[in-house]
């Protein structure tokens, strides 16, 4: 019998509260059989704040781990050694500074950068269309990629630079052909601008080409998901040899990680994620040719909050049951000269191939940020219009929804993060910054910013501001002085969807005395993924209301002065980060001292016991992932307008 092939990578996506409470659960998952860190960052982290910023209010330690210094990482990674571990880290626009801080942290283990191995995620194309935590312009955050790449095939070859996220756009409603094309736009922009930089020498560039990997979606389609990875496998290779002149195979492979699709993970029955999960995971697993390098798995509870170290096992445990109980990896590729799949695999190369060169023609994916935004918010109302009418099957949701109750929810069904984790971590940041060398970390900074300036290459600068005592807030600081910062576009005025159910609710806003209502809808906080704020927004404006929505990442007195200034009859919050309790009480008392009397309804994932808590403080209404009518909420929406009216002017219904 031939040897089986080698497993691919098993990681967990992880962190929260603290380095302290993060390392202790890496440490285990390590002992349960993980091969690989993933590490989860909170939402100061990934946008460059320290926790005791302004806009980090709510956010500490809720979707990740906070790391404002280097005694947060060594507290983190501490009995995990750098040069033995492949290390995978979701950070965005500050991505080189939590790579200097790694680079930094190996080093007093006497680990060299030649000797790491591991991915930084780096790809803020996506950041841009889905994810949200992009901080800089386009140009700048393009020239950070390009200064990490090149860094890195100089002193860590080993390591990943960056990682080109085509699943963050199927979370954001991309066909399989959009997460393709924009996918490879992303990475073709970012290669020509290494090539063009002049930091890498012609004879580096094959090797440039082998580091950049890919994370890719897998979702509940997972025939077609798996001829989308033979096809990206193909789309990849071309690339690399006809644009690159790559001519060494191993090179031009298509190397990818995946998690699983989590869009599709549902609040209702979520007990049926488990089997969507596992199916989802033979779409990376089954074809040997276009097989994942590393996966990692979702939770089947992540629809509800933040899953338990348990329900995280629960995941790795599906990857190894396939890997070392089933005979898959003792087969060549199962589906080499199958007709079905090479036919379905050849349409989606060559579609994705066309959309590409459309992108392509609009000066890249950074030029066309703007058209790909409007295009994925219209892929995803066509998805959520589908789910609505039934067309598109969700076995819970719209259909089968009849169930026995489950024995796996109730209270403790989900992790929370203790209420003290943001205290503590102002504490440390405050003790951190008085014990060092305050002299020393002014001038790595005054460095930092003339590398910004002038052009070079910023990771040495970052690396030594993270030896001498820097912190991310810093960092970020001095980038935003010299690069400013971005406002992402909502991709809501582009989105051009048939309102179907929605008619209706146009034909009563359009006869409400005073006009249709103005609908403001907002994002408090650090949260970027905006998908369910712009979905209700384009409803919204499907139906026929007046909508505000200038994007994400709002402070509350600016939620509250808009809707001093705006004077809406309904204000949406969308919050999917965990701070909808302290946010929302932030607001709603903002907006008592500024006279504003509007109803307040919530969206995000707010677990079922936080609901009589949110309207106690006096919200009006709450939507999770299972209200997934969008007429119904906007004929509720209609409800709370006409009935705000009513009070504000007893005996007509108009607006002042």
């Amino acid at each position: 019998m031939n040897m089986p092939d080698r497993p691919w990578l098993m990681r967990t996506y992880s962190g929260h509260s603290t380095a302290a409470a993060s390392n202790e659960l890496y440490r285990t998952n390590l002992a349960k059989g993980q091969t690989g860190l993933s590490i989860a960052f909170d939402l100061p982290t990934q946008t460059g704040y320290d926790p005791d910023a302004v806009m980090a209010r709510g956010e500490v330690g809720k979707v990740g781990v906070p790391i404002a210094h280097l005694g947060n990482l060594r507290t983190l990674l501490d009995g995990i050694p750098p040069d033995q571990m492949n290390t995978s880290m979701t950070i965005n626009a500050t991505a080189a500074w939590l790579l200097a801080l790694y680079v930094a942290n190996a080093e007093e283990q006497g680990t060299p950068p030649a000797e790491l191995r591991g991915t930084t995620q780096n790809d803020i194309v996506k950041e841009y269309l889905s994810r949200g935590t992009y901080i800089f312009p386009p140009e700048p955050s393009r020239r950070l990629i390009v200064d990490m790449i090149a860094w890195c095939a100089e002193h860590a070859p080993s390591w990943n630079p960056i990682n080109v996220c085509s699943y963050h756009l199927q979370e954001a409603g991309a066909t399989p052909v959009q997460e393709m094309a924009y996918a490879l736009a992303t990475a073709i922009d970012v290669l020509d601008a290494v090539r063009d930089s002049g930091q890498v020498e012609p004879d580096r560039f094959g090797r440039v080409f082998a580091s950049m990997s890919f994370f890719v979606n897998a979702g509940i389609r997972f025939v077609e998901e798996l001829c989308k990875l033979r096809a990206f496998t193909e789309l990849w290779d071309r690339i690399g040899r006809e644009r690159y002149g790559v001519e060494d195979p191993k090179r031009r492979r298509f190397r990818y990680g995946v998690q699983v699709n989590s869009l599709g993970l549902t609040e209702a029955q979520p007990e049926n994620n488990v089997q969507r999960i596992v199916l989802e995971m033979l779409a990376v697993t089954l074809s040997k040719q276009a097989r994942a390098r590393s996966i990692q798995l979702p939770a089947w509870n992540e629809a509800l909050g933040l899953p338990r170290p348990w329900d995280q096992q629960w995941s790795l445990r599906m990857q190894q049951v396939l890997a070392y109980e089933s005979d898959l990896l003792e087969y060549e590729d199962l589906f080499d000269g199958s007709h079905v799949v090479e036919a379905k695999t050849s349409e989606l190369r060559d579609a994705a191939q066309a959309e590409l060169d459309e992108v392509l023609a609009m000066g890249g994916a950074f030029a066309a940020v703007d058209a790909l935004k409007a295009r994925l918010v219209a892929s995803m109302a066509v998805r959520t219009r589908r789910i609505g009418s039934g067309e598109q099957i969700v076995v819970g949701v719209n259909r089968f929804t009849e169930t026995a109750p489950s024995p796996l929810g109730g209270q403790g069904a989900i992790l929370r993060v203790d209420s003290t984790v943001e205290a503590e971590a102002i504490a440390d940041v405050e003790h951190w910054r008085a014990a060092r060398d305050a002299a020393a970390v002014e001038t790595a900074l005054d460095e930092l910013r003339r590398a910004a300036v002038d052009g070079r290459n910023v990771m040495p600068a970052s690396i030594a501001l993270a030896k001498v005592g820097g912190t991310t807030g810093e960092w970020g600081a001095v980038m935003r002085s010299v690069f400013g910062e971005f406002r992402g576009p909502t991709g809501v005025a582009g989105a051009v969807v048939a309102a179907d159910g929605l008619r209706s609710v146009a034909e009563r806003v359009k006869a409400m005395p005073g006009g249709p209502p103005k609908l403001l809808v907002a994002k408090p906080g650090l949260d970027g993924h905006s998908n369910g704020a712009e979905q209700i927004a384009v409803a919204g404006r499907d139906a026929g209301m007046e909508v505000v929505y200038s994007g994400i990442r709002l402070t509350v007195e600016q939620i509250a002065a808009s809707a001093r200034d705006e004077d809406p009859d309904v204000i949406g919050l969308s919050i999917l980060s965990g701070s909808h309790l302290e946010l929302v009480a932030e607001l709603l008392a903002q907006l008592r001292e500024l006279g504003v009397d509007a109803p307040v309804v919530v969206g995000g994932i707010v677990p079922d016991e936080d609901r009589a808590q949110l309207a106690a403080a006096g919200v009006a209404a709450v939507y999770t992932p299972k209200d997934y009518d969008v007429a119904k909420i906007m004929g509720e929406i209609a409800d709370l307008a006409e009935q705000h009216r009513s009070r504000a002017f007893p005996g007509h219904a108009g607006r002042h």
